[in-house]
């Protein structure tokens, strides 16, 4: 097959070169309204390319690759005594697989423990494209399933654009009297 970057053959679908030099993860940091910090690792604009495969066949290959890359890499390095729990932003399979289904399970470790089917929005408008204002208007109606562990939580998504969604979810969970600790993204639409 050929590497969808540099169309070089390969043996994946994007080469070790291109992820070595183009796919490197960075780490970027802003805070929800509430002041928990959403940790992402890539520019939007660095792989938005890529990010428009989700709901196409390749979809399922390229976000495992960004997965290892950056959530795998980011949990191999994440060292602490605290035992963590990370749930995905509305893991329902589309395409085949769930994209950020795939990206919470890249995070597996000793003290990070995924769980899946967790949080779910009951709301399935669409915010891609969207105004603030509409997305303000159209919340996503979080159902979280309790689960019995007060490890802290780590909410995983693939974009962040107003923080509305992951605002929503943080609420949804602190409702049940978790604590989120921090959030995860693969990209932040707001870093230039």
């Amino acid at each position: 097959m050929k590497c969808i970057v540099c169309e070089s053959y390969a043996f994946t679908h994007i080469c070790s070169a291109c992820q070595t030099n183009f796919l490197s993860p960075a780490l970027y940091r802003r805070k929800l309204p509430n002041g928990t910090d959403i940790l992402s690792f890539y520019k939007y604009e660095e792989i938005k390319e890529l990010l428009f495969t989700k709901h196409t066949d390749i979809g399922f290959y390229i976000y495992t690759i960004l997965a290892k890359l950056s959530f795998k890499k980011f949990a191999k390095e994440f060292h602490t005594k605290e035992k963590y729990i990370s749930l995905a932003i509305d893991d329902k399979s589309t395409s085949g697989y769930s994209h950020t289904a795939l990206l919470n399970h890249a995070l597996k470790t000793y003290n990070i423990r995924p769980l899946y089917n967790k949080l779910r929005a009951q709301n399935s408008v669409s915010y891609s494209g969207k105004s603030k204002q509409f997305r303000q208007e159209n919340p996503r109606n979080f159902q979280l399933k309790k689960f019995k562990d007060d490890e802290s939580i780590i909410l995983v998504d693939d974009i962040v654009t107003t923080g509305q969604t992951l605002a929503q979810a943080c609420t949804k969970v602190e409702e049940q009297g978790q604590t989120v600790s921090f959030c995860l993204t693969l990209t932040d639409v707001s870093l230039k």
